[in-house]
């Protein structure tokens, strides 16, 4: 068993998705389900249930993850241990990211950053990707993970990855039933979303105001879960990112598709300043490397 082999097997485990795992691994598609295929017969034995609709890990796959994933951590600590041994990096990162993006998972890996360069002032902060992108425009930061897919000028950005955005209901909603949506059916609702800064209030503004569509924002918060705390007791439905439904906080609640054609999509970056410190470039070759763009479960 090959280590990339274990590194699409747990983005493809992760992901329930041979496309957006391949893009993530930074692989075609082909690629990686070869290389998925490989290891099922070097191994004798089906690692995922394939649908048109999903993919999931058979008994034998479930068994092995756990083994791929600590070869995956093994060969991450191998190459922290060479990189210290071999030469220190000092200096500072200012480091901002929004909350649950879903596509990159910041504490493990600023967790891994801070032991791989142990003499780095790191300094993190949260917030929207609006005020994000205007500090690092500014210089204030040096790198941030945003959701954003504007023109950004003069700053580099790195594509991490997509998700769609779906509409979460309380299961007593008179829309809870549907399979799917329009947005023209979710005007005169009341919505719970988050205040102007965080990236998806302004996708869902946008798709509402390119409809020439209004809509009645009601409950505006700062935390995922004060949002899904709120739909929970019913005080309004919120279209989130994908991920955010499958949160455990949100269980029993109603996850509906909104309409594929015109609908935007939730797209996670990283965005450094031109001027960015050297530290900048070390943590973005860390997302570069195996699993670390993969985002663990909630």
């Amino acid at each position: 068993m090959e280590l990339r082999q274990m590194e699409y097997l747990v983005a493809v485990a992760e992901e329930g998705h041979f496309t957006h795992a391949a893009a993530l691994c930074g692989v075609t598609q082909s690629g990686l389900s070869a290389a998925i295929r490989n290891l099922e017969r070097e191994l004798g034995a089906a690692l995922f249930l394939r649908t048109t609709r999903q993919v999931a890990l058979t008994d034998a796959g479930r068994a092995l993850l756990p083994f791929a994933r600590r070869m995956l951590a093994q060969a991450a600590a191998g190459r922290d241990a060479v990189v210290q041994a071999s030469h220190q990096l000092s200096g500072r990162l200012r480091l901002g990211a929004e909350q649950c993006l879903g596509v990159v998972d910041v504490a493990p890996l600023l967790e891994r950053f801070r032991l791989r360069y142990p003499l780095v002032d790191v300094q993190f902060t949260q917030a929207g990707s609006r005020e994000l992108t205007a500090q690092v425009r500014g210089g204030d930061l040096d790198v941030a993970f945003v959701a954003a897919t504007e023109h950004l000028g003069a700053l580099r950005r790195l594509e991490l990855g997509r998700r769609p955005i779906v509409l979460l209901t309380h299961a007593t909603d008179p829309l809870a039933g549907a399979p799917a949506v329009a947005w023209e059916d979710l005007v005169d609702r009341d919505f719970v979303d988050f205040r102007e800064q965080w990236a998806i209030r302004r996708l869902a503004d946008d798709a509402f105001a390119g409809r020439h569509l209004e809509r009645r924002v009601r409950m505006s918060v700062d935390d995922v879960h004060t949002l899904l705390d709120f739909v929970q007791r019913g005080l309004g439905i919120a279209v989130v990112p994908q991920h955010v439904a499958a949160k455990p906080q949100a269980a029993g609640l109603a996850v509906l598709e909104l309409p594929a054609r015109g609908t935007p999509e939730w797209v996670v970056a990283a965005i450094a300043s031109p001027t960015a410190e050297p530290t900048a470039a070390r943590l973005l070759e860390l997302v570069g490397e195996a699993n670390l763009a993969v985002a663990q479960p909630a």
